[in-house]
Order: structure tokens, then sequence, then C-alpha cells
């Protein structure tokens, strides 16, 4: 099955009536230096849905837009209806956090990875992050299609309630004091990754029941999030693999 493609809304009224209608958007576009009530109103109830809004030049909502009058003011709609916790729960052994992660090639190829690796879902912050992009629906390859996405308020508020479900939270630290391929994991596991550059954020690390790290042979301390969440998702692929059916 195709990905789809990013929704495109254009002009002030479209947008507020689809803010108002609860619509998920990816993120906002108002072009820099515009002002008055109507684009205070756009803002007001972008914050209030929780819709990241971005100030770009006019010449970047040019190229996104099919029509030069576009106000100014351009939403991007999500490539795939967000999934709900309370949804993916019931029939998930594992379950993929990220803590951050902003470049959309990343979240995609994670996506096509946590699919493969038997994931039930993965789950994004709503701020701070790349969202369900058509970028992001490419680079999963058509997993996106399959894998449900979910996007939480707050990730630490989302691990502590994992933690009360019964999953045990596993997260990735190059500090970690146990390394990836010598846990027995749980029968419940949830799997955190940091964001490109700084990892996981402090109280992330504290939500988190074990912190695991990816022994390093070479000079390079860390390796791209995408690459690392593959290595360590298919070590819990392969031994749950192995419990099922011993030889």
């Amino acid at each position: 099955m195709s990905p789809c493609l990013l929704a495109v809304l254009i002009g002030i009224h479209p947008i507020v009536e689809a803010l108002r209608a609860k619509r998920p958007l990816e993120r906002i576009l108002i072009a820099r230096g515009l002002a008055g009530p109507r684009i205070q109103e756009v803002i007001t109830l972008a914050r209030e849905s929780g819709t990241p809004v971005r100030f770009e030049d006019r010449s970047a909502l040019d190229r996104l837009s099919t029509v030069k009058a576009h106000q100014g003011v351009i939403a991007l709609g999500a490539a795939k209806q967000y999934a709900d916790l309370s949804d993916v729960v019931p029939h998930s052994k594992l379950l993929v956090v990220l803590d951050g992660v902003e470049d959309p090639h990343n979240l995609g190829a994670i996506i096509r990875t946590a699919h493969a690796a038997g994931a039930g879902a993965v789950i994004i912050p709503e701020r701070r992050a790349a969202g369900l992009t058509d970028v992001v629906a490419k680079a999963s390859a058509g997993a996106l299609e399959h894998l449900p996405v979910v996007r939480a308020g707050n990730i630490n508020h989302t691990l502590r309630s994992l933690k009360d479900m019964g999953y045990f939270i596993y997260g990735l630290d190059e500090r970690g004091q146990t390394a990836y391929n010598k846990v027995k994991w749980a029968e419940h596991s949830v799997i955190v990754m940091g964001a490109e550059g700084h990892g996981l954020h402090d109280l992330v690390k504290k939500n988190c029941d074990m912190l695991l790290r990816i022994p390093m042979a070479g000079q390079i301390a860390s390796l791209n999030v995408s690459v690392a969440t593959g290595v360590v998702l298919f070590s819990w692929l392969s031994r749950n693999v192995h419990e099922t059916n011993p030889e």
C-alpha cells in the first residue's frame, strides 16, 4: 500500500475551521511579519490544540502552496491519523518511545524497523519532534500504513502510565550500566530512544527502569538513532523468537 500524502490547508479561514473541528494538524506555518486579530486567532487556537506554529519566510510558503493567495498562513495535516495509547496497549508486547527525534528520515526509518521487529506502536511527543509528514511516510517504505503511531502530550507522564500498565521501561543511553545484548527482556517492554545529538533527557532517564548501552568497538561513541534503534529492537526480537521457539 502506498503511503498517503501530506494534506495542505491554505488560508486563514480553512485553518481556523480545522482547528475548531479538532482536526489533527502537523504544524502551521505563518509568514514572518504578519499580525492582526485573525492571525492571533490562528495562533491561539493552535496553542490550545497543541499544534506547533512556525514563522517562515513567505517564499517558503509560496513553495508549499498551490496558489499565491495563501494569506501568509498554511497548515500541514498529518500523513496519517494518530492512534490512542489505550487502543495499542492491549495487544502490544513491545512499544517504542522516541524522546524528541527531530529528523523525519530517522523517524520514518525507525517506524519501518519497529514494524519489522514486531513492535505494537511507536510513541512520539507532540512538541519539539518530527511528526507524521510525507517525508516520514516515504522513509517508512510503507510501514506507516501498518504500524500505529501515538502522539503523547507528555512523554514522562506516558512512561509512568505504561509502568502502571505493567510495562518495564528500558532506555538506551551511552552511559547505561547494562549491555543491550545481556538483557532478559520483560514480557511487556518499552524501549525509549533519545533525540539526535543529546540522547535522553534527564527526567526521561529517571523514568526508565533500566538504562542500556550498545558496546562500541571503534572510535565513534554512538550510532545514528535509527541504526541504534534497529540494533536494540532486533535483539529484543531474537530473544523473544528464541524463547517462543526453543531448539
